[in-house]
């Protein structure tokens, strides 16, 4: 894609160690994927997130190509992830359609990543806030996939669990996938990255 601004990726997730494993946290999990890989490091932001600027889409660790973004990772319960996002957005002058949610998913299997731009929110109330604050449902969302709970586990309690044995065996794969998928969209626009991970 030509470069027409930053890229504000936002990876939703609850606040402190005891949720860091949870389900509703793979949104931020992917975003430590991606600073990983571009060697970047989160750093407090006034806007009540973590943040580290990074530039996707271009050489591995942090290359000079691809475009700017910033990763952040709000603060906030993961319900009132709106006011952060739409500070930052504001702070450094990103546009909604150039905003990405990266969240988890019950309506999309364990292990799969779906990407889609605008839409409803599914019930999920982390997004709900964004659509709420950006004053917009038109931005971009990563969806990665956690699967239904079993039986009939309330879904509330199912997000807020941490990943079974099998899961964590399969997380790191998922949250690779994950991180390409924010790339794809990055580089390549949300048409040809929904082909490459929405593939049969």
């Amino acid at each position: 894609m030509t470069d027409d601004g930053p890229w504000l990726v936002v990876g939703l997730g609850n606040p402190g160690a005891e949720h860091a494993g949870d389900r509703h946290n793979v949104g931020a999990m992917v975003l430590d994927e991606l600073a990983g890989r571009l060697r970047a490091r989160f750093t407090a932001h006034r806007t009540n997130a973590a943040v580290a600027q990074v530039r996707l889409g271009g050489p591995p660790a942090g290359g000079a190509g691809g475009a700017p973004a910033v990763l952040a990772k709000p603060s906030s319960w993961m319900n009132l992830s709106g006011g952060p996002t739409s500070s930052l957005a504001k702070y450094y002058g990103v546009d909604p359609e150039r905003v990405i949610a990266v969240h988890d998913e019950l309506d999309v299997d364990a292990g799969l990543v779906r990407l889609k731009r605008g839409g409803g929110e599914g019930g999920h109330n982390g997004l709900r806030d964004i659509s709420r604050a950006l004053g917009t449902k038109d931005y971009l969302r990563v969806r990665v996939g956690i699967g239904r709970p079993p039986g009939r586990m309330d879904p509330a309690d199912f997000v807020l669990r941490g990943f079974s044995a099998t899961e964590r065996k399969e997380l790191p794969f998922l949250l690779a996938d994950a991180a390409d998928a924010v790339e794809a969209l990055v580089e390549r626009g949300l048409e040809a990255a929904q082909q490459r991970f929405h593939a049969p």
